[in-house]
């Protein structure tokens, strides 16, 4: 499987030496295509890729325009190529729990074999109908939280179309009211009461459970603080926040990952992983630098 991926790879890079007259004609051969497979397909189809080696998953990158925001892994396809390369025999797993788009964005909640179990979130920004790049959050597979809900599981299904926007805006809101700036005051007006289904395995359900992790932190003299919401994404009742801040006073990404229903937060599921810093990044496209 290794060594099928990794010749797709360097096919894809040799294809992005074609003369522009050459990447023209195949465009318009492979318009029709195109148009009938979805932003949400596609980012499955290259997370899927991963573990399966199938050449038209890695075919949705773009093979000369493809940047890279994961920090431990080098720039365009050549780094995603020399990442595949140090797979085991039998090579890297994935199982994607949830998937969405939003415009230009395919976005994913994902249970990884990769170097060990491990949950994922990931971003892929297209570009005529390929992806141009990447962003991701990465931590280690935990056990059930003290509600006995484990980091993927809950509902799947996506509704309330119409929504998105407010459902966006809703979770923008809160995320800057009260995890950025800290106006505890506003808090019962995103949430239903106590009703409140928490996935971080440290945190049991409700305000209430939130509330006894944040003061069990306090006594150990662990603060989380969120500075700059980067990103927000959704589609439906679903929306992901990306963000930045520090945790336990090393430098952290955010990624969370909200349901709202009926016009209040309802369940919850995030990423936290620590910033790498400058000396040990494989390239220099920032973790968080999103086109404007």
């Amino acid at each position: 499987m290794k060594q099928t991926l990794l010749a797709a790879t360097l096919v894809l890079t040799l294809a992005a030496c074609k003369s522009e007259k050459g990447l023209e004609k195949e465009s318009q051969i492979t318009k029709e295509t195109k148009m009938e497979v979805s932003i949400k397909e596609k980012t499955l189809a290259v997370l899927k890729s991963i573990e399966t080696g199938d050449p038209q998953g890695v075919s949705y990158i773009n093979a000369a325009n493809y940047k890279q925001h994961n920090l431990a892994v080098a720039d365009g396809l050549d780094g995603f190529g020399a990442l595949l390369a140090l797979a085991p025999e039998d090579g890297f797993k994935e199982n994607t729990v949830r998937a969405f788009e939003d415009g230009d964005y395919g976005f994913t909640q994902t249970e990884y074999d990769f170097f060990g179990p491990k949950i994922g979130f990931d971003v892929f920004r297209f570009e005529n109908g390929k992806v141009v790049e990447h962003w991701d959050n990465l931590i280690e597979k935990a056990a059930a939280n003290p509600s006995g809900h484990t980091q993927t599981d809950g509902t799947t299904s996506i509704t309330d179309l119409d929504k998105t926007e407010s459902n966006k805006t809703l979770v923008s809101n809160f995320v800057n009211d009260i995890l950025v700036h800290g106006q505890m005051d506003q808090i019962s007006n995103y949430f239903n009461g106590d009703n409140y289904i928490q996935h971080n395995p440290n945190i049991a359900d409700g305000l209430s459970g939130l509330g006894q992790a944040l003061e069990g932190m306090a006594k150990q003299g662990i603060t989380m603080e969120f500075d700059t919401v980067h990103k927000v994404l959704g589609q439906g009742n679903f929306v992901l926040t990306i963000s930045e801040g520090t945790f336990a006073g090393q430098p952290t990404s955010y990624y969370d990952l909200f349901r709202v229903e009926d016009g209040k937060i309802a369940e919850h599921w995030d990423v936290m992983e620590t910033i790498a810093p400058e000396a040990d990044r494989k390239n220099t496209n920032g973790k968080f630098n999103y086109p404007k």
